[in-house]
């Protein structure tokens, strides 16, 4: 199976079992991301540069209104797919084997993580990669330090407060906060 087709059959949700093939694409991937994201850490760029490091990164064009305050992590890149005039804050962890989806007018805060990855929880299954793609929506905020566990939905214009663990799907128009995340109030 080519690159391409991992990613896409990851994107869809699947089991990655420890030692296969596509365990070895996984570790391909991250050390070209770290490649990657060493350059766009390692000293200042320019606006088009980020743009453009990004694009790399990810293997796609990125909207000239991109906007990324390194340092910035990742273990894989290429299935991370962002909308126009998104910014990503210092410090982003995002684990995005699985996919995340970043629509249009999306902030997120400093030190943020995406988590795309679970493990089996039986000792003998923990090397196995279960992966379950992120979803933020046009407009939403996720705050400094939150994280966003796989297969999670963030609505549209939703707000997702500093510090909170995201662990259920995100209704439109809302905050949430706390951990596990809770809806504290409706916009």
């Amino acid at each position: 199976m080519k690159t391409e087709e991992y990613l896409e059959n990851w994107r869809k949700g699947a089991v990655v079992t420890g030692g296969s093939e596509g365990h070895q694409v996984m570790h391909q991937l991250s050390q070209q991301a770290m490649q990657i994201t060493t350059k766009i850490n390692g000293s200042y760029h320019e606006p088009k540069e980020i743009v453009s490091l990004f694009s790399e990164l990810i293997g796609k064009e990125v909207d000239e209104s991109f906007g990324l305050f390194p340092p910035f992590y990742t273990d894989c890149g290429r299935n991370i797919f962002v909308g126009k005039n998104v910014f990503i804050n210092c410090g982003c962890h995002f684990q995005d084997q699985g996919g995340i989806y970043i629509e249009d007018n999306v902030l997120i805060g400093s030190q943020a993580v995406l988590a795309t990855v679970n493990h089996g929880f039986r000792p003998e299954e923990r090397s196995n990669n279960h992966l379950m793609s992120i979803h933020i929506k046009k407009g939403a905020w996720i705050g400094s330090h939150a994280t966003i566990l796989p297969g999670i939905a963030i609505g549209e214009n939703a707000i997702v407060a500093a510090g909170a663990v995201v662990t259920k799907d995100v209704p439109a128009n809302v905050i949430v906060g706390g951990v596990p995340a809770k809806v504290i109030k409706k916009l």
